[in-house]
């Protein structure tokens, strides 16, 4: 009469073999975790970006030629800022004052991941009309 089962033998080879592949896939899972925090960073920094120039573009009066900075703090534990500068991109020649120009606007969120500084930047244009300050600051090359 034959006796139905496993051997012990067989036992130890199926656990190890099973653990082998445990290990493989938990291994997987931390890079997976790791990629996923780091994409979830840089989607936040460009929400983030996005929001501070759509903001910067829709101010009435912005310094041309001036670093803008400030922080940013969108959720505890969250250490970032935003730096942006505003400089005249195009307009027509002998510019004086009351003349429709176009200013480039760039914008930079920086953060801190794991102890790296990482930063995002994003830029856009807005068209100003010079008032007689903007002249007399040189800020528009003439």
């Amino acid at each position: 009469m034959r006796r139905r089962g496993f051997t012990l033998l067989e036992m130890l080879v199926a656990t190890s073999l099973m653990a082998i592949a445990v290990v493989g896939m938990l291994a997987s899972l931390s890079t997976s975790l790791k990629n996923a925090s780091r994409v979830t960073g840089q989607d936040r920094a460009a929400l983030l970006a996005s929001r501070k120039l759509e903001e910067l573009l829709g101010a009435a009066r912005l310094p041309r030629n001036v670093e803008l900075q400030g922080p940013i703090s969108s959720e505890p534990g969250f250490e970032g800022g935003w730096r942006a500068m505003v400089t005249p991109f195009e307009g027509p020649p002998n510019t004086q004052a009351g003349t429709a120009v176009l200013d480039r606007v760039e914008c930079e969120v920086w953060w801190n991941q794991a102890g790296v500084r990482r930063s995002f930047r994003v830029d856009g244009y807005r068209t100003a009309v010079l008032t007689p300050e903007d002249m007399l600051s040189g800020a528009i090359p003439r």
